[in-house]
Order: C-alpha cells, then structure tokens, then sequence
C-alpha cells in the first residue's frame, strides 16, 4: 500500500493492512532467529510502512479535531 492509497483508505482498513503488517514483522523477525530468511532488507521495508502507516493514522486523527 503506497502512500496515496493509505490516505484515502478508511480507517478500519487502515487498521487491518497495520495488523497485518505487524503479523508480517513478527513472521519475518522468526525467520531471521532460525535462518530461514533470504532477503532481510524486507525487515526494514515493513518497519517502514509501518511507521508511515502509523503517521497517517496520527495524522488522520488530528485531523477530526
């Protein structure tokens, strides 16, 4: 999910790609401890959008004020 699209998606659906973000995280972090990963740039890659997902989130509720 590109920047553009996370803005103008809903904030329940905001909710559900960072859930499944974190579970993605939590997945790749395990597959770093055994060995199991091949590209561990993708770490950093879903801390990222995590964070920018975060932000927008953030951003979206100062927004309602």
């Amino acid at each position: 999910m590109d920047l553009k699209e996370m803005r103008a998606a809903s904030a329940e659906e905001k909710r559900k790609e960072l859930e499944a973000l974190r579970e993605k995280q939590f997945t790749l972090r395990m597959q770093k401890a055994t060995g199991q990963i091949r590209d561990t740039s993708e770490i950093g890659k879903v801390r990222r959008d995590i964070a920018r997902l975060l932000t927008v989130l953030q951003q979206a509720g100062a927004d309602r004020s």
